[in-house]
């Protein structure tokens, strides 16, 4: 059995402490009982059945998207064996079918593996938030996921999150940003669930075909979460998740990042596309030379440019406007499209 790092913990932590000490560090942390006074947790304690009859309180009759996967893919929603598409269905159903679903699951031996995911609560379970609110967000829209026995292959998200548990338990299993390249991720554009994956099984690594991926275990962090719990994964950190119960459930929060309200268009995945795209013809020695640009310019890496450019020749290395802003993607759009 692997022997993972253990990721620091706090029980109790204000939001001050957090945006001023723990996000600026983009190092993950979990935080004990972070949600545990919401009645959508208390619920969740009770049983599963409380927690449908809770979560239909609030139900406005709209579909969310599910995931549908044979019992023979034991929970790993991923691609096909042959990588030419996924192992699962993707649709939408209503709320109060999935849980009579879910419910009903639990009691057989042998069962699909069934997610609803990326719900947004106003559009469907419009007024839960209000009885389930944190005061460290209070202008981010939060996010459910429900399922049952599921494992979420290695991936990372555009934006700071915050997970928060409130039904089952959670195994999440992190990779710093620079264990990339022993992570063997997969596509850039086709994925199993909108960010690329590591192509590794976790529970399951073939060494000989990824034996960079024993480096990546080496560096790797894991905790276990219970309702009420919650973990911190910084923008660009690899998670695995695993759901280790029937009945499982998720309230995540992103920002500061793609995927938060208000995002920045393009999104740096973006940026990485048009990257490729832009100097994949390029020689090594060519592409050697970019990366002291991009080192200079955008991860200023040694003399900060705005150092020592006047103020108003920075441009874009400086403080723009809104409308400079727009024009300038515009253009570039428009350029693209050539």
């Amino acid at each position: 059995m692997t022997d993972y790092k253990k990721i620091p913990e706090y029980k109790d932590l204000d939001s001050i402490q957090f945006y001023e000490e723990i996000v600026p560090r983009q190092q993950p942390v979990v935080i004990r009982n972070f949600c545990a006074h919401w009645p959508l947790v208390n619920a969740a304690k009770i049983s599963a059945q409380e927690l449908a009859t809770y979560l239909l309180r609030f139900y406005s009759g709209k579909k969310a998207s599910i995931l549908l996967g044979h019992p023979d893919i034991k929970g790993r929603f991923f691609y096909t064996d042959d990588m030419e598409g996924l192992n699962y269905i993707k649709g939408e159903e209503r709320l109060d079918l999935f849980l009579g679903r879910l419910l009903h699951f639990m009691h057989k031996e042998i069962y699909p593996a069934i997610s609803i995911q990326n719900v947004l609560l106003s559009d469907v379970l419009p007024g839960l938030v209000n009885e389930n609110r944190s005061d460290f967000f209070s202008d981010v829209e939060p996010r459910l996921w429900l399922g049952n026995k599921a494992s979420i292959s290695t991936h990372y998200d555009g934006s700071d999150n915050l997970a928060c548990v409130v039904a089952g338990r959670r195994r999440f299993t992190l990779f710093a940003p620079e264990q990339v390249g022993n992570l063997y991720p997969g596509s850039l554009n086709f994925t199993p669930a909108g960010a690329p994956v590591s192509l590794v099984n976790l529970h399951a690594p073939d060494f000989d075909r990824y034996p960079l991926f024993k480096t990546a275990l080496d560096n790797a962090w894991s905790t276990e979460l219970y309702p009420g719990d919650a973990i911190f994964i910084p923008m660009l950190w690899w998670h695995h998740v695993d759901s280790l119960e029937k009945v499982n459930g998720l309230m995540n929060y992103w920002w500061n990042g793609s995927a938060a309200k208000n995002g920045i268009i393009p999104t740096p995945l973006d940026s990485l596309n048009i990257a490729i795209m832009a100097m994949r013809n390029l020689s090594p020695a060519q592409r050697k030379a970019w990366r002291a640009m991009f080192d200079h310019y955008l991860f200023k890496e040694g003399v900060d440019p705005v150092s020592y450019i006047p103020e108003h020749c920075l441009h874009v290395l400086g403080d723009i406007s809104h409308q400079t802003e727009r024009e300038m993607k515009d253009y570039f759009i428009e350029k693209l499209k050539q």
